[in-house]
């Protein structure tokens, strides 16, 4: 195979494995001209449209399906012999992707990145920061970052925080104009600050349970939001309750500045992980960046 054709060929799977243009050109570093010019080329020398191409979408053809599909086993394969060649190196090096929800990114990712590349400068990583549940096989990612209970059976997972609880907060004043729930059902009575699945998912169910027994809550209220930043804000700006993981409002509540209620119908779950595929050798680079990941928040 020429180097060329191997280029064009990750060219294509990086278009549609991201259904974009822009944004396989921003991962692999061309511009989107470029990039489209290069896939014109390999659809040239096949004889075959490989991707179908509108306005608002890109998608791959059957032929470009079948081809994709045979790709990512060689490019899986050709990633890990550049691993098992970096072993060799005195320090990890290669490059390192990573999936992560918004609010690990905030509290967990983000304060080691300084050090981490300090230490590891032969470490190219890219974050994705990607509050849906994706698919990192398929994504091309080497590892994610998920709460446990999401996880598929067949990832590695390391712990990085213990048992969380979910948490109903609003701010004093507000409990003091409209009172304070005793129990789930008396948030019929309140405004719910409501969060929407990314993606345009659905709405959630706000869940409970107590002695045991677990069941869920459709609560109403005049705001929705698909960002939990966007919630906290919202809560502590007097908009009504919020729900959300503990640890995302421990702060505010310790400071007084939220009031937790509802307290004994918290269930707990597990916590965050990061999770990988199983390999019969992990990357150096995966290594040093878990490692890295478990000194921060530990110190």
């Amino acid at each position: 195979m020429r180097g060329s054709d191997y280029a064009e060929l990750r060219a294509f799977a990086a278009v549609a494995e991201a259904a974009s243009f822009s944004r396989a050109a921003k991962r692999l570093g061309v511009s989107p001209s470029a990039l489209s010019q290069t896939l014109r080329g390999l659809e040239e020398r096949l004889g075959v449209r490989l991707l179908n191409r509108t306005t608002r979408s890109v998608t791959p053809t059957e032929a470009g399906d079948r081809l994709l599909e045979r790709l990512r086993p060689l490019f899986a394969e050709f990633d890990q012999a550049v691993e098992e060649v970096n072993r060799f190196r005195d320090a990890p090096a290669g490059r390192l992707r990573i999936n992560v929800p918004r609010f690990a990114a905030t509290h967990f990712v983000g304060p080691m990145l300084g050090p981490f590349h300090r230490a590891h400068p032969g470490i190219a990583l890219e974050v994705v920061v990607d509050d849906t549940i994706t698919d990192i096989v398929a994504g091309r990612f080497d590892a994610g970052i998920r709460l446990g209970e999401t996880l598929e059976r067949d990832m590695v997972a390391v712990p990085l925080t213990g048992a969380l609880e979910l948490a109903a907060v609003a701010t004093p004043g507000y409990f003091a104009a409209h009172g304070v729930p005793e129990a789930p059902a008396d948030l019929h009575r309140h405004r719910c600050i409501r969060f929407r699945w990314p993606g345009g998912g659905d709405l959630y169910r706000w869940e409970f349970e107590r002695d045991g027994q677990g069941f869920e809550l459709v609560v109403d209220g005049p705001l929705v939001v698909n960002d939990t930043g966007l919630m906290l804000q919202a809560a502590l700006g007097g908009a009504g309750i919020a729900y959300m993981l503990d640890c995302q409002v421990r702060a505010e509540v310790e400071a007084g500045r939220l009031r937790r209620v509802l307290r004994d119908w918290s269930p707990r779950f597990p916590g965050f992980h990061l999770y990988h595929p199983g390999r019969r050798q992990m990357p150096p680079a995966l290594r040093a960046f878990i490692d890295a990941l478990r000194g921060s928040l530990r110190g």
